[in-house]
């Protein structure tokens, strides 16, 4: 196979690849806009909270992890203006401010909600094995991963 041949078979593998929007269901066709919204959402907010740490550590070069503390609250605070002004408004934001923006700033900010939510509707007992399970078991997590990365790469 020569080379003009084959850049002829790829040009028409991609005519023929062509989608037709109108053949993607209306509910397939919202669930890859509101990924990309979620993902587009999830960069900015990762790109704020690695600002944020740049200039803090910077501010405060103490040891103490200040900027994921800042991070947390931050967005603990902004996830609860979000749940409420968003909720109020009957906004389609929801996905893009509270999952990409807050979840790529600080999943703390999810983690304080679901647990809000646990205790508001008095599940009490279960907000607190929620609390208790997330805490452990993710840093059992992480020592886990850091072992057994350790252990691979030695």
């Amino acid at each position: 196979m020569n080379l003009a041949s084959g850049s002829n078979t790829l040009r028409s593998c991609a005519r023929n690849a062509t989608v037709d929007s109108d053949r993607i269901p209306q509910d397939t066709r919202a669930m890859i806009q509101t990924t990309l919204l979620v993902a587009f959402g999830g960069a900015i907010g990762a790109s704020a909270r690695f600002l944020l740490g740049t200039v803090l550590v910077r501010l405060a070069p103490s040891g103490f992890p200040i900027a994921v503390l800042t991070a947390n609250v931050v967005g603990s605070v902004l996830m609860g203006v979000a749940v409420v002004y968003l909720g109020r408004t009957g906004s389609s934001l929801a996905p893009f401010v509270m999952t990409g923006i807050l979840g790529g700033f600080t999943t703390f900010s999810a983690f304080s909600l679901e647990a809000y939510t646990l205790f508001d509707r008095g599940d009490w007992g279960q907000a607190a094995l929620y609390v208790g399970l997330s805490v452990a078991l993710s840093i059992l997590g992480l020592v886990a991963g850091i072992v057994f990365t350790r252990m691979a790469v030695a």
